[in-house]
């Protein structure tokens, strides 16, 4: 999505971690922000200096050194949510003279921000996971009521960079979208594994049967990405009436199976979720 002129304002980037980084990367390889568009705040010197050095991008250190004279940039936190309390309160004056909030941080809602900021912020939560790393990730984004079409737009193109984007209307649902799509990267690298380790018990070479698990999920994954077919229907097609996949399958979805297993998981995901956020 190559950027125009009046499509994305100026970038005003506080981190560079993993999930910064990601989206640096994806902005700039797709032309979504041009780089004298960004400007980094970044603490770790070392860090600071590879994108600089790398993309002649604006780099600092304190966030009082562009707080004035930059205009109305959007701010997009990506620091970790337990230093914000330290973080946000340094971009109030942004936020009172107009700059749209962007944040990534888990757990942090808008009625955190606008405590901080002011009730007349215009603020959005995302909730990207770990995949925008590669371009594929899934972000999930709410606005509070001072967010515009416009603004919306902007969220959608700077997250649209590093993979999917949805919105959902109610915040609450945030704490699922985190349980469902933050946490669940991990869920799918354990199965990889978890297979990986059956295959080895049933006398694969270890190396062998972690080849097959990762190969069969990422091959399963992008099936379902692009058949028109829904995922049960896919797991019937693979499964013949009593076949070695039907005899699998009356194990895992068992009363006590992968079903039971999967709600109770994302249950207690949502519930720490909800504690996270206070």
């Amino acid at each position: 999505m190559a950027v125009k002129e009046e499509d994305i304002p100026r970038v005003l980037l506080v981190g560079a971690g993993k999930m910064g980084g990601a989206l640096i990367d994806a902005w700039l390889e797709r032309q979504t922000v041009r780089p004298r568009d960004i400007v980094l705040i970044e603490p770790d010197v070392v860090r600071a200096k590879y994108f600089r050095e790398t993309y002649s991008l604006y780099t600092f250190e304190d966030p009082e050194a562009v707080n004035t004279g930059i205009g109305r940039p959007i701010v997009l936190f990506a620091v970790k949510p337990q230093t914000m309390d330290e973080v946000a309160p340094m971009y109030r004056n942004l936020a009172e003279q107009g700059s749209l909030i962007l944040s990534i941080a888990a757990g942090k809602t808008t009625n955190y921000y606008e405590k901080i900021l002011g009730t007349e912020s215009s603020i959005v939560r995302a909730m990207p996971n770990t995949p925008a790393s590669i371009g594929k990730g899934m972000t999930v984004l709410y606005a509070n009521h001072n967010v515009d079409s416009e603004q919306k737009r902007q969220c959608e193109v700077l997250m649209h960079a590093v993979g999917e984007v949805r919105w959902v209307e109610n915040e609450e649902l945030m704490d699922a979208v985190t349980a469902v799509s933050g946490s669940g990267p991990a869920y799918v690298f354990l199965l990889i594994e978890t297979l990986a380790e059956a295959g080895t018990e049933a006398g694969l070479d270890p190396m062998l049967a972690h080849d097959l698990a990762l190969a069969t999920v990422a091959g399963a994954a992008a099936l379902a990405e692009q058949s028109t077919l829904c995922p049960s229907i896919l797991r019937e097609n693979v499964t013949s009436p009593g076949g070695t996949t039907e005899a699998a399958l009356k194990v895992l979805l068992a009363d006590d199976g992968i079903r039971s297993l999967f709600s109770e998981a994302v249950r207690k995901a949502v519930a720490r979720s909800k504690e996270l956020a206070g």
